[in-house]
């Protein structure tokens, strides 16, 4: 045999940064093409594809689905091919016999059945290991991949009944059904975990009168739009940001056992929710250095790459404060915000609604309705205390109430 070629996890990520095989999508012993996509690792939530370094047969996994993996990891190795790849492809699999079913060890320890078992199109290890735990067989399952193939969602579509484990444990009717966490949603609750753990959190709350940005939005929105770039409400409070971080630079920074490192560059992450797949946080770099186009024209294309799932890991990587824009939801206020760690702060913004507030009008009180908003700003107390977070919010809420051209 010649020596295995190995293919490795990415080596240029940075220190911190964790990642995780989500599936394999070939199997010891299959025939693989170089460029061919080997497998999927999710890092810092975003899912990139590892390709073949060479034609050959993949010989051995050494990373199983949901291993941890750190940068330069070895996660399988390779046999060169001696010949065209479609030679190996055309060699006949071996056939089982009429008393044992073939099958093999998933890298989570099942029994799978193998490419040969049944007939029809093979099945990546992640299909073949979620038949094995929901006692299934291909016959059970309707293939919408290529050429029938049978895909995860195939088989996460199925009714409950007909998904559920086959035990004889007693199962309440009607009571639950059983959804597997996808690897995204995994990930966020361990970082969730991970931040509550480490970080005391306080949180402040003001209210902010968008009557200045909304008209400043309506003057220039269709300015914007015929240059490239989509002029959201978002924007403003990234450009408010940069101010209330200079007044507040303990909001931009990160917390060691030795010191308090505070940034120069204020690289502000976004948090996006895509529909039921979880929540990515794209960064915005050096804000400080954007004027108001420039900002919202960064911010337009993170967030629709990050909607299309074609979000590098670089885009997610390096912030040093995030913002949560929870109000697009319907949300009015959301407290504690979950701080990103190692960060020190996250902004919150409610809902925009038009209130009844009491104004001072020539010496006069009056009700009147404006457009408001409810900002948090949720602090990792080991940084700052609670007259830091009130001075940052107010810095905030004045910049964007004395937006103007």
């Amino acid at each position: 045999m010649s020596t295995p070629i190995e293919v490795r996890a990415p080596a240029e990520q940075t220190d911190g940064t964790r990642s995780q095989v989500q599936r394999w999508l070939k199997a010891p012993g299959d025939a693989v093409r170089v460029d061919e996509p080997l497998l999927e690792l999710e890092t810092d939530k975003v899912t990139v594809e590892i390709a073949a370094p060479a034609n050959g047969t993949l010989h051995e996994i050494l990373k199983p689905e949901q291993a941890e993996v750190e940068p330069g990891d070895l996660l399988a190795t390779i046999v060169a091919a001696a010949g065209p790849v479609e030679a190996m492809r055309a060699a006949p699999e071996p056939r089982p016999t009429a008393t044992q079913r073939p099958t093999a060890a998933s890298p989570t320890g099942h029994a799978l059945p193998t490419r040969g078992a049944g007939t029809g199109p093979s099945m990546s290890p992640a299909v073949r290991r979620l038949l094995a735990e929901r006692g299934l067989t291909p016959a059970d399952v309707r293939g919408t991949g290529g050429g029938g193939r049978i895909t995860v969602e195939d088989i996460l579509a199925l009714p409950s009944q007909d998904a559920a484990p086959r035990t004889s444990a007693p199962v309440p009717d009607g009571a639950m059904r059983s959804q597997p966490h996808s690897a995204m949603r995994r990930r966020i609750a361990e970082r969730m975990v991970e931040s509550v753990r480490v970080a005391p959190h306080v949180t402040t709350v003001f209210e902010a009168d968008l009557t200045a940005v909304l008209a400043h939005r309506a003057r220039h929105r269709a300015d914007f739009e015929a240059r490239g770039a989509s002029l959201t409400l978002t924007a403003y409070f990234l450009r408010a940001c940069v101010e209330a971080i200079r007044a507040v630079p303990e909001t931009n920074s990160r917390w060691t056992d030795t010191a308090l490192e505070l940034y120069d560059a204020m690289h502000i992450g976004v948090a996006t929710a895509l529909e039921d797949r979880g929540l990515v946080v794209p960064v915005v770099r050096d804000v400080q250095t954007l004027d108001l186009f420039g900002i919202a024209h960064a911010l337009g294309e993170l967030v629709e790459r990050a909607r299309k799932d074609t979000l590098a890991p670089a885009d997610v990587r390096g912030g040093t404060f995030t913002i949560s824009n929870h109000g697009v939801s319907g949300s009015l206020v959301a407290t504690p915000i979950i701080i990103n760690q190692p960060q020190a702060a996250i902004l919150g913004v409610g809902k925009l609604e038009r209130r009844a507030v009491v104004v001072m009008e020539g010496g006069e009180e009056r009700i009147v309705v404006r457009p408001r908003c409810y900002v948090t700003l949720t602090i990792d107390h080991r940084v700052m205390d609670g007259h830091r977070a009130n001075r940052f919010l107010e810095v905030l809420v004045r910049e964007l109430e004395q937006v103007s051209n």
